[in-house]
């Protein structure tokens, strides 16, 4: 059943309806809706932590205590990808439209670019991590970036890069790095780090970057993006894929039934 998003969450958030799919409460809102509830929070500067599931991190979360607790620390979680739109049409439940993590992203940066958004990117190689600052700069140059690291460091070096964090004044910090590693840094060290919004956009900066490229708007549709990574990686991901979709078919199939009932 559909949910009112809690209460301690704001008042950017209560107007909008959550479900629950295999545990996760997945918010019910558009892409538009999402870049307004962000931008509400960084006017109000209230913190907000944003997580996005895809079926991946979904079979993932259940037997992954800590990436679990990881995610559901979040105060507002999105449907990253076309399977759980699907899923949860299959059990009788309403998803508008997936909001991907790459393209709130890359929203945000558009309304930046009128609003003067400061911006802090962790994540990615070196050489990732600057293109990226760069193309921000040439791309959106009304977006302030306040700051950029690579996502490549030590435990030991954590608690420095939150306060480096903190110091840069940040509205929204984008953490370009893999699960469960983000979800994990994030949950961790989001106290500390003092911003407003903190949005983990995984292999996003890769994307900006030119390094790989996305799936063309037809397979995203199809949600077939991860078979548009197998392609580009097939060594290194396929066994992945193959395993958590295998997994994730079955759990769809067994609460369509019981929603059935």
């Amino acid at each position: 059943m559909e949910s009112e998003i809690d209460e301690n969450l704001g008042a950017d958030t209560t107007s909008a309806t959550r479900i629950d799919l295999f545990g996760v409460p997945v918010a019910a809102v558009t892409l538009a809706e999402a870049v307004d509830i962000v931008e509400r929070a960084v006017d109000e500067r209230r913190r907000l932590d944003i997580g996005v599931v895809n079926a991946a991190k979904v079979v993932n979360m259940q037997t992954d205590d800590e990436l679990r607790g990881s995610v559901l620390s979040s105060d507002i979680i999105f449907a990253d990808g076309m399977s759980l739109v699907w899923a949860a049409r299959l059990q009788g439940k309403y998803l508008p439209e997936r909001v991907a993590g790459i393209d709130l992203m890359y929203a945000l940066l558009e309304r930046g670019n009128e609003t003067g958004l400061r911006v802090y990117c962790l994540g990615a190689e070196e050489w990732v991590s600057q293109e990226v600052a760069q193309r921000i700069k040439e791309e959106y140059p009304g977006v302030r970036l306040v700051g950029f690291r690579n996502g490549y460091f030590s435990e030991e070096e954590q608690a420095d890069i939150a306060d480096d964090i903190r110091r840069s004044d940040a509205d929204v910090l984008f953490v370009g790095m893999s699960s469960p590693y983000k979800e994990h840094f994030m949950a961790r060290w989001s106290n500390q780090m003092q911003v407003p919004v903190t949005h983990g956009v995984g292999g996003s900066f890769d994307v900006f970057a030119g390094k790989v490229s996305r799936a063309p708007r037809l397979m995203q549709d199809l949600g077939l993006e991860w078979l548009y990574r197998v392609m580009q990686e097939p060594r290194r991901l396929w066994r992945r894929y193959l395993h958590t979709n295998w997994l994730f078919i079955r759990m769809v199939v067994r609460a369509a039934l019981a929603a059935q009932r």
